[in-house]
């Protein structure tokens, strides 16, 4: 790969943040946000080369699709047609296979671009990764002068197909590399989660959150319960579970807000998905070498992405992820940075 081609663009604000978008899997390499003295960090894991992203690497700050999270024993079917995926560890898809979206080249559309925007496409051929379809995909970032940044995604398909688009940027508000996160505070929108087995597959329930370790619906510090007794708990080592988001409309709402009180960052996080999955960085294992040389050990960093269901395409009682010719897939999730 040609790396001049995959150089990153800067979007600037009025108040001197800064959010780092590569087309190399739409990863955010950079986002500063403002501390309570108005001092501007980067907030997000990453590396310092774009050689170290193409490595393996655990989805730092990326797009992922064609289908975000998991797909039970790599399989879907539709309209009675069964489709076989590309397999991952223990024989589950997982964030749209071998070559999902966080490994593509996206295409920069330099009309529409300014210092506050970026829009990427993206084409999937049909039987990309085993899912049926020509998907044609296009995310905008957009960054506001209320240090808000915008992602909204766009697909269309000319065969009925599946999608679930999200990003998997890990955050720290402390500060990348600065020190775990268990002393963020977490609080979710949400009275439901849908529970796994050993493998991290939904079971098809929704289960309360209410008397559980699940339940975030108040601000708690995150080191609090991750360790508690808890099977759930247990299958994820911390947190790593879809709530399942209260909502009264389609439109953009509250989902979730996690703060940091050393620094007094605040990441307010609004969506229009029904779900949204809370993943502690229990896997990050202390192998990887990120920026500045900081080693990422367990619980560097956090992810909140927004999403549909995992495995939705097999669970019928989970919202649907179909996409038809002549549909329009769109969806918008906010990340809001404050402080106090």
């Amino acid at each position: 790969m040609n790396s001049s081609k995959a150089s990153s663009h800067i979007l600037r604000n009025g108040n001197d943040m800064e959010v780092a978008v590569s087309p190399y899997g739409g990863i955010i390499q950079r986002l500063t946000a403002p501390d309570r003295h108005g001092r501007y960090e980067d907030v997000v894991l990453g590396f310092d080369t774009m050689d170290e992203y193409r490595s393996k690497n655990p989805y730092f700050g990326a797009l992922v699709g064609r289908y975000a999270n998991r797909i039970a024993n790599s399989r879907i079917n539709i309209d009675g047609t069964t489709y076989h995926l590309t397999p991952g560890k223990g024989g589950n898809h997982l964030h749209g296979g071998a070559i999902g979206f966080d490994k593509v080249l996206w295409n920069v559309d330099t009309s529409g671009m300014t210092s506050h925007s970026l829009r990427l496409s993206h084409i999937s051929a049909d039987g990309d990764e085993g899912y049926p379809g020509e998907l044609s995909v296009t995310v905008d970032y957009t960054l506001n002068d209320s240090d808000e940044l915008s992602i909204r995604y766009f697909a269309t398909t000319n065969k009925t197909t599946v999608v679930n688009l999200s990003n998997h940027s890990y955050f720290n508000l402390a500060g990348t590399g600065a020190r775990d996160i268990l002393d963020h505070v977490v609080e979710l929108n949400a009275e439901y989660f849908t529970p796994v087995d050993s493998e991290m597959i939904p079971t098809g329930e929704l289960m309360s959150v209410s008397g559980t370790p699940m339940d975030l619906r108040e601000p708690v510090r995150i080191g609090l319960r991750i360790d508690d007794d808890y099977e759930q708990l247990e299958y994820g080592q911390g947190f790593d579970h879809n709530w399942v988001l209260n909502r009264a409309g389609g439109g953009l709402e509250f989902a979730a807000r996690v703060s940091e009180p050393t620094s007094g960052r605040v990441m307010e996080v609004l969506t229009t998905e029904p779900g949204i999955q809370f993943y502690s960085g229990n896997r990050l294992d202390g192998r990887i070498t990120g920026k500045s040389g900081h080693t990422y050990r367990p619980r560097s960093g956090f992810c909140l992405e927004t999403q549909h269901f995992p495995d939705s395409p097999n669970q019928p009682g989970f919202p649907s992820t179909i996409l038809r010719p002549g549909e329009t897939f769109e969806s918008t999730s906010v990340y809001r940075f404050l402080s106090k």
